[in-house]
């Protein structure tokens, strides 16, 4: 396939790692048709040079409509927030399945070359991750399959039909779990947001009001490892330009505390907070890591923006959202 000037289709448009996405397609010289659901204003970046389109990719015809003439589909579109989300949303995270199946229908019948889906760590077997001293998971790790309730099953569910497109149809796909992403221009607040931007948008607050504490959903001592959204930009457009056929994790090998992520951001903002623990609060598995082999394997690269860097920029980037709403009077959404 010609690696030229695409015709690229991108869903999730309007949301965090589609906004990033496009400026990244477009930048690059690609043609670019830009879908969410969300009416243009409550998107997080509108590119005057895309072709916008608000659609309800849940509804077949809808999904005809966005991949009409393209060469090459990403598709981020779903409904999903962070931990405090899909834990009390789970009928609704299961839903997106419509529209996987609806845009791989589609992208069948419009004769697309290339089908990119955004999976999730979440697809991971919940008892390979019930230590905070976790060994990284290995792609086959989500196999025998109990994933992430609601969320993790669809992502898993629609994970097989990419596979079984490609199969049947000849559709070629291509699988990337991110674990954690996370940058500005992106949900901070409201509910929806992951763990980076809530903790980010929390110290903000705290340095915004004088109110020098915080809470912290679980002991603290839950780990994670955090991707910046350039390096998942890159390993996105890099694993839709390679030969990969199977899922494949796109993830930092990273791994740190909630505690330690609380405190970077405190050296960030130069502050240090009172922490409150609510053990009662959503807080997933204890443990979660990316193992990069294959990555490095096939593509000859892993993410490698340290999360000191990517946090300074995010939070510099929440800090102004939030100021810039107290000033103008306006409450922060919790």
């Amino acid at each position: 396939m010609s690696l030229g000037r695409r015709q690229i289709v991108v869903t999730g448009a309007g949301g965090f790692i589609g906004g990033h996405l496009i400026v990244d397609l477009l930048r690059r010289g690609h043609a670019v048709r830009a879908v969410d659901l969300k009416p243009l204003e409550d998107w997080y970046q509108v590119h005057g040079e895309a072709d916008n389109l608000s659609l309800d990719l849940r509804l077949a015809d809808a999904c005809g409509q966005a991949v009409a003439e393209a060469s090459e589909v990403y598709n981020l579109a779903a409904d999903m927030g962070g931990m405090g989300f899909i834990e009390s949303n789970k009928a609704l995270c299961m839903l997106s399945v419509l529209i996987n199946t609806h845009m791989l229908q589609a992208s069948v019948a419009a004769g697309v070359e290339r089908f990119f889906f955004s999976s999730s760590a979440c697809v991971y077997a919940q008892d390979k991750q019930s230590s905070a001293d976790v060994t990284a998971l290995k792609e086959s790790d989500a196999y025998p399959a109990t994933p992430e309730d609601g969320y993790g099953w669809e992502k898993l569910f629609s994970e097989r039909m990419c596979r079984h497109f490609q199969e049947d149809f000849g559709l070629h796909t291509r699988v990337a779990r991110y674990h954690n992403v996370y940058g500005p221009h992106g949900t901070w607040a409201g509910g929806r947001e992951k763990a980076p931007a809530a903790i980010c948008r929390k110290v903000a607050e705290a340095v915004l009001s004088g109110n020098h504490e915080i809470e912290i959903w679980g002991d603290g001592e839950q780990t994670r490892s955090f991707t910046y959204i350039d390096d998942a930009i890159y390993g996105t457009t890099a694993l839709m330009d390679s030969d990969l056929e199977a899922p494949v994790n796109l993830g930092s090998s990273e791994l740190v505390t909630i505690n330690q992520l609380v405190d970077i951001v405190e050296e960030i903002a130069g502050v240090e907070l009172h922490r409150r623990y609510n053990l009662d609060a959503p807080k997933g598995v204890r443990g979660r890591n990316s193992d990069n082999s294959l990555l490095r394997e096939r593509l000859g690269w892993e993410p490698s923006i340290s999360l000191h860097e990517g946090l300074e920029k995010t939070y510099s980037w929440i800090h102004a959202q939030a100021s810039a709403r107290a000033r103008a009077g306006v409450a922060l959404p919790g």
